[in-house]
């Protein structure tokens, strides 16, 4: 690994706090940098510019290089370690699991935490709080999902920490944020006190 490595963030983000949790878990130093995106600081023409021309974080800074979009920097982060299995099909299976998080997961639970607990709903414009109910079944759905998968499983793709986990655990720990109660997913509850359980874990605080 070589290069400087520079984390380009909004330190209260799921996707960012999966990029430190992989790096906290390699032993991997990470330089931290601040965006405040309730004030638009990664959509001016200097981050636009210099950083992500998608005007989004995280952004991985690779010496001079840039990697955004944060599963694809935990891949790049975690690259010939523990946290991508060897078998064949278990990779693909912890790409199948990131996949879903990005695409049926994240949407959901973690656009209703952002909404409700940082940008608070009486400030949402009349066309999200008309999506509120809809993200909210299709959070449930996922989370689901996720119960059926996670029944008597420690982990999600063989028997330890992988991507998988640390893409699903990011934003399913603060799902109650969102307002999702975890109470009627045992299976999924169980499973974050597996993940926080794993040497080398941080919080999102932390």
């Amino acid at each position: 690994m070589t290069g400087r490595l520079v984390l380009h963030e909004y330190s209260a983000s799921g996707n960012c706090y999966k990029i430190r949790l992989t790096a906290a878990h390699l032993g991997v130093p990470l330089e931290r940098r601040e965006y405040d995106i309730l004030k638009g600081e990664t959509r001016t023409p200097e981050f636009l510019r210099d950083v992500n021309g998608n005007g989004r974080i995280p952004v991985l800074q690779i010496g001079g290089r840039f990697l955004p979009e944060s599963n694809a920097a935990c891949c790049w982060l975690a690259d010939g370690s523990g946290l991508i299995p060897a078998d064949r099909f278990d990779r693909a299976d912890m790409l199948r699991w990131m996949f879903f998080e990005q695409y049926s997961h994240e949407p959901n639970v973690a656009t209703l935490r952002f909404w409700l607990e940082y940008v608070g709903e009486a400030a949402l414009s009349d066309q999200q709080r008309a999506q509120i109910p809809a993200r909210r079944a299709a959070g449930e759905a996922a989370l689901a999902v996720m119960e059926r998968h996670l029944a008597g499983r420690r982990f999600f793709v063989g028997d330890a920490l992988s991507l998988a986990d640390i893409a699903l655990y990011a934003y399913s720990h603060v799902a109650h944020e969102g307002g999702f109660d975890l109470d009627p997913y045992p299976a999924v509850s169980a499973w974050l006190a597996n993940v926080a359980a794993v040497p080398g874990h941080v919080t999102m605080n932390d």
